[in-house]
Order: structure tokens, then sequence, then C-alpha cells
């Protein structure tokens, strides 16, 4: 499907039945990734995809993205193995430095300075565990689960283009106080990819655009003027450019997707879990 993959981020909480209903959905719709993100008030990444395992067969399972800060690496590497074989192989681990200052405060972490660096120490201590023929437990996966690494600035992308396989795009800068700064427009969206690929060099990793929202409608101008209230300052023109949204019928959004693919080089693709009806007609339309 245009040489992509595709994914959902599952975020909101729920009984355990609402949440195996709606992973078995995203699995039978045609999604290749499900993955659960980790912010305090939304369910635990690890249980649920330990409980996701259990309910599909085919997709692969993820975290996007844990918030390493709030983990010891050590603690960390135990709960990534124990889930990628309860996973049966199938655990992406997605790692990134979180943007939620109130998180940090309500779990009793530091928000300034070193979110940054326990971000690459736990890249480094992962990587040095799973490597060592003794440790245990062992992850299904040969030297651990594939790494996203999630962010935005130079410092994030630089460690993301060295260690990753997978680069994900956050499309916002995160505020010295915490928190996202707006969607970047798409000028700015292809300068951070071009310096992602001049920080790989040879090396190869896939590139992934976390979508905001998706909005399926045959009057593509009237949504876009609709969300224009959220970005004022942006015109209709400008909005309807944006990677991080995709907007439109079934084919122009399509077609916004196989932009990405080829001036961009995006090849994975993930929406949140409010857009998965939505973007279910366009994985109907690439099958």
């Amino acid at each position: 499907m245009l040489g992509m993959r595709f994914g959902v981020n599952m975020m909101e909480p729920g009984t355990r039945a609402e949440f195996v209903d709606k992973v078995r959905r995203a699995e039978d719709l045609g999604f290749d990734v499900v993955t659960v993100a980790d912010h305090l008030g939304m369910p635990a990444p690890f249980p649920a995809l330990a409980l996701a395992a259990e309910t599909t067969s085919r997709v692969r399972l993820g975290t996007f993205v844990l918030n390493a800060p709030f983990y010891h690496p050590a603690v960390l590497a135990r709960d990534v193995a124990t889930t990628d074989q309860f996973c049966d192989g199938r655990l992406e681990l997605g790692l990134g430095a979180g943007y939620v200052r109130e998180e940090f405060e309500a779990a009793g972490l530091p928000w300034p300075g070193r979110r940054i660096d326990h971000v690459e120490r736990t890249v480094v201590e992962l990587r040095r565990l799973f490597a060592d023929p003794d440790y245990q437990p062992r992850p299904a996966q040969d030297g651990g689960p594939p790494l996203l690494l999630g962010g935005w600035g130079d410092r994030m992308l630089t460690m993301a283009a060295e260690h990753a396989d997978t680069i994900a795009l956050t499309g916002a800068p995160t505020a010295k106080e915490g928190g996202l700064v707006g969607l970047a427009d798409a000028d700015a969206f292809a300068e951070r990819v071009a310096f992602v690929r001049s920080r790989l060099g040879t090396r190869e990793a896939e590139i992934n655009v976390l979508v905001q929202l998706v909005v399926v409608t045959d009057d593509r101008r009237a949504a876009l003027a609709d969300l224009q209230r959220f970005a004022p300052d942006m015109s209709v023109e400008a909005i309807g450019e944006l990677p991080t949204l995709l907007v439109g019928s079934v084919p122009e959004i399509v077609a916004q997707l196989s932009d990405m693919r080829e001036k961009l080089g995006i090849t994975y693709v993930s929406v949140l879990e409010r857009s998965m009806a939505d973007f279910a007609q366009v994985l109907e339309h690439l099958t």
C-alpha cells in the first residue's frame, strides 16, 4: 500500500472489553501497527500491549512513545523483554523525552535539564543489556525490539539518526516550559526531514509522521476553512499542506499520502485513535 505502513495510536482509557474490541477492530480494518501512548490518565502501555497480543495475530504492537525519563533503564529493559516475549516478538519500542511538564511534576520528576540525556542513556543501556547473551529475561527478537525515537529538535533527531530503526517526527517543537508549540508548516517539516537525512548519511531508517487529525469529506476546502480557527495565522492553503493533517475525499487523502512518500520519504504513518474510523476508509481504498 504505497510502500508505507499504517498505525493507530490508542489513547482512550476504558474497560478491558472496550480495549480488546478496538484492537481487534484495528487489525480487521487493515492497520499494520497498533501502538499505545504513554501519558498519565491513559492506559499503561505494557499491560495494554500484552492484552493486545492475546487478541490479535498479525499487527505489530508498540509504544508511541514511552516517556523515557519515567523509567530506570534496568527496569525498562526487564519490562521490554518480558512484553516482547508476551507479544511473540511483535513489539516495537518507541521512546521520547516527554513534553508534558505537569506529568513530570505529578510523577515527582524534575522537568528542566537532562531529559534527552536520559533517553540516550536508556538507548545505550538497552542495547548493551539485550546484546549480553546472559541477560534475562530474553526478548523474543534478537537484540531486542526495533527502536523508534520521536522528536523534533536537532539533538533528539541526531540521536535518532544514530540509533533508531524508525525516526518519528512529532511535527511540533516543545516549549521550554513544556507543551507543544503549534504544528509546523510544510516547509518546516521538509527542513526537519532534510536534517534527518543529513544525519543519517548512508544509514537507512524508516521515517514516521503522526497525523493529528483525519477528516474524510467531499468538501476539502470547507473542512480546511473550519480548521483555520485552530491556526488563525495560517492560510487555508497552508493548512492543507500540513503533513500532520489528512483532509479531503478518500482519493485526495491517498494523493496526500503519495506525496508524503515521494517528496518526503515518509514510509510509516500513524493516526490517533479518534481518527481510526475515518482512516479505515482510506485503508479500504488502498487494499
